[in-house]
């Protein structure tokens, strides 16, 4: 470890993992700074490993004590990574994210050109919080500056490009990229190789 990070990165790491299992027994790994707001809220799952400058944060719109927010086991975000449930957020086992991602499952207000639209003219913080549950299944790994907007899922062991925006749900196995994300090719098991994705 000392040739990967030097004596003052490994110095700070053996820190870390004090303050991990201080405050996060479960945890793998957490580098601080790390902003958690309602943990109640938040199923931290096993092994977790975070980067630096994370936000994590549930925002219910009653007091409860449900989890609205659930990791699974060896779940590792990179640096910068912002999460945020107001009803449901599942992220599976074993799943990979790199820095500076967003995932949310609310917005301010409704677009989606039904009677509880939001009107334009109302300041965007007043707006009624809009709700969609998110889920992650296992094996998924998501790129530099990825979004998962509400209301998807990303099918197990599929892959989202970088700076792509997942705003319709995802199959298993495929990779996608874009914005909004879709799929390019899609894993065949009985070649065992990845190839052209055909819908």
């Amino acid at each position: 470890m000392i040739s990967t990070y030097g004596m003052l990165g490994f110095l700070k790491m053996f820190y870390f993992y004090l303050r991990t299992k201080l405050f996060f027994r479960k945890a793998r790994l957490v580098r601080f700074p790390i902003d958690i707001r309602n943990k109640r809220n938040i199923d931290f799952g096993e092994n977790l490993t975070t980067g630096v400058g994370c936000r994590i944060e549930c925002f219910p719109n009653k007091v409860t004590s449900a989890k609205l927010l659930k990791f699974g086991k060896n779940v590792q975000i990179n640096d910068y990574v912002h999460i945020t449930a107001a009803n449901s957020v599942e992220i599976g086992n074993n799943v990979l994210m790199a820095s500076k991602i967003y995932i949310s499952d609310c917005t301010h207000g409704s677009y989606i050109g039904d009677t509880n639209d939001s009107d334009p003219m109302t300041v965007p913080i007043e707006r009624p919080i809009s709700v969609k549950s998110i889920k992650i299944d296992d094996n998924v790994w998501l790129g530099e500056f990825v979004s998962v907007l509400p209301g998807v899922t990303i099918g197990k062991g599929t892959i989202v490009g970088a700076n792509s925006v997942v705003s319709k749900s995802l199959p298993p196995y495929v990779i996608a990229v874009g914005s909004p994300a879709k799929p390019i090719k899609c894993y065949n098991f009985d070649t065992q190789k990845w190839e052209k994705y055909v819908n």
